[in-house]
């Protein structure tokens, strides 16, 4: 590991102008490339005390052995050459998009003498049209089957139409009238590239015209009692409108643009892309990358663009780019992908209309597809083993901790103040184990003392269960199985087993506070951590210093989601004792009266302004209320008359 003081360059001589820079290691590699309006600026933010810098930035200027820069004129300059060398030297601490697979599009062979309409893959060709790329290569056989029938183009190979031109017959798709059999003669060249420019028109958006064609002819081929041909125009009608239909319309004009939006978290992010052209989705892709360094999203997008763009051109790259946060300053990449168009690319951030509505769509595609990299990845049994494995080792447990619970206490300003316990076994999650607890007493602003009450009461019930006092805790579960452990009478041992591990979420003062309440109870047998959210720092009881654990750590990734699933049963539980105590009524202030007596009044009355108004005797008529209740009734609603209604959690006078 080196010093960073070792190699860092003396004051003067980082230029304060536009430029990239290299980090390299001690065997000469480069580890990492970026960018900077000021090589100046950034790179003096790389030398300063190490405790002040992220975590995977500290791990990269002290693996690093030396730093170079480049000048450069502008930022779009910059840019260009920071794209070319992480793709030349593959840094290992920049951002790593895996798009590890090629994306299929529909392409239209137009340097050919025969256009043929085929699934293609990899780079673009030259004089090839090109139309996706789409998610499914059976998406675009569907497309194309049903287009045939109306542009029966050539789709076979090379070799299939040399056969059939030798032989002087053609396939079975000419004799099914899905292709115009140039390979014999039934077309001349120049019909069959008209016929493909048809199809690749169709393709590009410009429909509407050839509909109102087609429609037109069929009402012709009708009033001339051409029945067969005008049933024949109304087949290729349906036929092409089903065609449009598996691209469905989003925008109202034909826009071409690329829709990208991110689902991230601290550890990793989805990306999607929707590539829209003619006002329809005509392609969908999408990668999750491992957040190797702490970046913002406007840095993400700005490495998908790089990504999506680095080897395109011309009209590969879209009129618009619309993304969910933009670079500072966006002029430089907007400027870039000018470039690589040979024309002006409007790059924005969508804020109403039918654009803005597509982006949600976008957006909910990047959620679910990080949640699928999400249960893919925690269902992978060698994944879970090694997270279970690279947890015992960075904190020197005994053995794996096959059982981890974690707690999390969660409150609003103090109000309603709520605890939660998850269970985790074999790095998986049992809810059937899950506990909730309400905490009363004392302030919720006091979150070490919330959680020395909470694992202390949840380590005297495994004590007292251990011993069969037959005392039982009062909070319930998520959700109760018949496998869950039971005493003779049936009720489910709801302590019953000790974890390896607890996991509390917060800092060195919420471990300290929950090895203080174990050790009280004489639990010496159970390790304590603590997951900041800040910096996924593991803080152990007793140690001054946090243990770092890589970034792309399983284990990290495991506690990470451990202390997540806590946060999420915490405000679940606040959130719901929340809405009991969001409107109080004057109702509520009667003794004794419930909520089915409290409903009876109203809507017996209609209002609490009509109930105020009523007697004794006009209150013993609704059913169940007699008169003692009703003359409580009307003395608590006297004694509430000059006293409003207020919302216990904001403060909020709710009536007067």
């Amino acid at each position: 590991m080196a010093d960073p003081s070792t190699y860092r360059p003396r004051p003067g001589e980082i230029p304060d102008s536009p430029g990239v820079y290299r980090f390299r290691d001690d065997h000469r590699r480069v580890i990492y490339v970026g960018k900077a309006k000021s090589l100046r600026q950034r790179l003096s933010s790389y030398f300063q005390d190490l405790t002040g810098l992220h975590p995977r930035t500290a791990s990269m200027v002290t693996t690093a052995a030396s730093v170079e820069w480049t000048v450069v004129s502008t930022e779009v300059e910059a840019l260009q050459l920071e794209y070319s060398w992480i793709k030349e030297y593959d840094p290992r601490f920049n951002v790593k998009y895996r798009d590890d697979k090629s994306y299929p599009s529909l392409a239209v062979t137009m340097n050919e003498e025969f256009p043929r309409a085929q699934v293609m893959r990899g780079p673009k060709r030259k004089g090839v049209r090109y139309f996706g790329p789409y998610a499914h290569a059976w998406a675009i056989r569907e497309t194309v089957d049903l287009l045939l029938r109306v542009f029966p183009v050539r789709t076979c190979s090379a070799g299939v139409f040399k056969r059939a031109r030798d032989v002087g017959r053609p396939c079975l798709l000419g004799y099914i009238d899905k292709c115009s059999a140039p390979c014999t003669g039934r077309v001349t060249a120049e019909e069959h590239r008209a016929l493909a420019e048809e199809f690749c028109d169709f393709m590009a958006g410009r429909t509407g015209a050839y509909l109102r064609r087609l429609e037109q002819q069929m009402r012709e081929a009708s009033e001339a009692m051409e029945y067969e041909r005008a049933g024949r125009l109304r087949d290729d009608i349906e036929a092409l409108r089903r065609a449009l239909e598996k691209n469905a319309v989003v925008l109202a004009d034909a826009t071409d643009a690329d829709l990208i939006a991110l689902a991230e978290d601290e550890l990793e992010a989805a990306v999607q892309i929707f590539h829209v052209r003619g006002g329809r989705v005509r392609g969908q892709r999408g990668w999750v990358t491992d957040r190797v360094e702490h970046v913002t999203t406007a840095d993400l997008v700005e490495s998908a663009l790089q990504q999506l763009y680095g080897e395109e051109r011309g009209e590969s790259v879209p009129r618009e780019v619309l993304v969910p946060a933009l670079p500072e300053p966006p002029e430089p990449l907007a400027e870039w992908l000018g470039e690589r168009r040979g024309a002006r690319v409007s790059l924005r951030v969508p804020q109403r209309g039918d654009k803005r509505d597509l982006m949600v769509t976008v957006q909910r595609n990047a959620q679910q597809a990080l949640a699928l990299h999400k249960t893919k990845r925690a269902s992978d049994l060698t994944t879970r083993s090694r997270a279970l494995e690279e947890i015992t080792e960075a904190l020197a447990l005994d053995s794996a901790p096959l059982r981890i619970e974690c707690f999390d206490v969660s409150h609003l300003q103090g109000e309603d103040v709520v605890a939660s316990m998850v269970v985790f076994e074999d790095g998986l999650a049992r809810k059937s184990e899950y506990r909730r607890f309400q905490i009363k007493g004392f302030s919720g602003q006091d979150d070490i003392r919330a959680m020395h009450e909470v694992v202390s009461r949840r380590f005297r019930r495994y004590l007292r269960e251990r011993e069969k006092t037959g005392e039982w805790a009062v909070e319930e579960p998520e959700e109760d199985t018949p496998t869950s452990p039971r005493t003779e009478d049936g009720r489910p041992r709801r302590f019953a087993y000790p974890p390896q591990l607890v996991v509390v979420d917060g800092g060195q003062p919420q471990v300290a506070a929950a090895r203080r309440a174990m050790d009280e109870l004489g639990i010496d047998d159970v390790a304590v951590c603590g997951l900041a959210k800040r910096l996924e720092e593991v803080w152990l009881p007793g140690e001054d210093d946090p243990v770092i654990l890589p970034r792309s750590s399983e284990g990290l990734y495991l506690l990470q989601r451990v202390r997540d699933e806590a946060h999420r049963f915490a405000i679940r539980y606040q959130r719901g004792k929340r809405s009991q105590s969001i409107r109080r009524g004057p109702l509520d202030a009667v003794p004794g009266l419930g909520e089915t007596r409290k409903k009876a009044l109203l809507k017996h009355f209609g209002s609490v302004k009509r109930l105020r108004t009523a007697t004794v005797e006009e209150i013993c008529e609704v059913p169940g209320v007699g008169r003692r209740t009703a003359e409580t009734v009307v003395a608590a609603l006297a004694g509430a008359r000059s006293a409003p209604a207020v919302n216990t959690a904001t403060g909020e006078i709710l009536e007067d």
